[in-house]
């Protein structure tokens, strides 16, 4: 969903206006449409709000948009708030059962029909093979306000989504990690071990296979930087998902999918083979093991 155009602020600033929400789609959109209009209703800015309530506002900021859920008592205080008797606390209820923002649902969607995944990532593990620490301390680098409840639900939902893998039929998957996802820490040398410990792990599935795009393949603009995501589904129709540090953009069109295909199937060219990626992730794991004191 993109913002709508931008309006004057008291200061006399173009101001983005707040992104529009699809209350009739989302239970996550309606607990943020509501809160917006109560609070606007009441002539508060979130600001007044936050003050109120002894909340934060980049938290308040994050639920009216749908991007963040409340995860204590804040249902409870908004009732009593705007006098809604309620309301809130039984939104709450129901828009807790949708783990994911909206701008996700559709990514995760696919990936639960997909037949096959292939994947390239330039800077972290994949999700479908994160460790719960691994995960944790990732979404806790890129949300570092983000109350420790809200993290660990959203790491709970991230290691449900592995089920899948494990399953009577799982999906073909097929993941190359630029090299740097192997050197860039997460949470430590223990974090980092036991990641890489998985990746390896899982590279023995017959229906899992890894390879890692060493550095010296070097520079490859179309995918630097981001990451590229093929679903095919039952149907054999292939959608191609690119995402980036604050956005992503899935494509269906077939000539936009197949320069998409063709970039992966490059990364893939140029990759070490599934045996020469796992002893660069084993070797790895050992630059990654905490050195013993000297003995004195």
């Amino acid at each position: 969903m993109g913002r709508g155009r931008t309006r004057t602020g008291k200061d006399g600033a173009m101001a983005p206006r707040p992104r529009e929400l699809t209350p009739d789609r989302s239970a996550r959109d309606l607990f943020g449409a509501e809160l917006r209009r109560h609070r606007e209703r009441a002539g508060m800015s979130l600001r007044r709000l936050s003050e109120v309530l002894n909340y934060s506002k980049s938290h308040l900021a994050r639920i009216e948009t749908a991007e963040s859920l409340p995860y204590d008592d804040l249902p409870a205080k908004l009732d009593v708030c705007f006098g809604t008797d309620g309301l809130f606390a039984r939104l709450h209820a129901v828009a807790k059962k949708e783990p994911f923002p909206g701008k996700y649902r559709r990514v995760i969607e696919i990936e639960r029909q997909a037949t096959t995944i292939e994947q390239y990532l330039s800077a972290t593990a994949p999700g479908l093979l994160q460790t719960a620490d691994y995960a944790a301390r990732l979404m806790r680098a890129v949300q570092q306000h983000a109350p420790d409840a809200e993290i660990e639900a959203q790491v709970t939902a991230r290691l449900a989504r592995q089920a899948r893998l494990w399953g009577s039929r799982p999906p073909r998957c097929w993941f190359i990690l630029d090299e740097s996802v192997l050197r860039r820490g997460f949470g430590g040398p223990e974090v980092m071990r036991h990641q890489l410990q998985v990746l390896v792990e899982c590279a023995e599935q017959r229906h899992l296979t890894i390879q890692v795009l060493p550095f010296s393949a070097g520079e490859h603009p179309e995918v630097l930087g981001g990451s590229l995501t093929l679903y095919t589904l039952p149907d054999r129709l292939t959608l191609a998902y690119e995402e980036g540090s604050r956005s992503g953009a899935f494509f269906e069109n077939r000539e936009e999918v197949a320069e998409r295909r063709a970039s992966y199937d490059l990364l893939r060219a140029l990759s070490l083979s599934p045996r020469d990626s796992e002893a660069m992730i084993r070797a790895a794991m050992e630059d990654w093991t905490p050195c013993e004191p000297p003995v004195i």
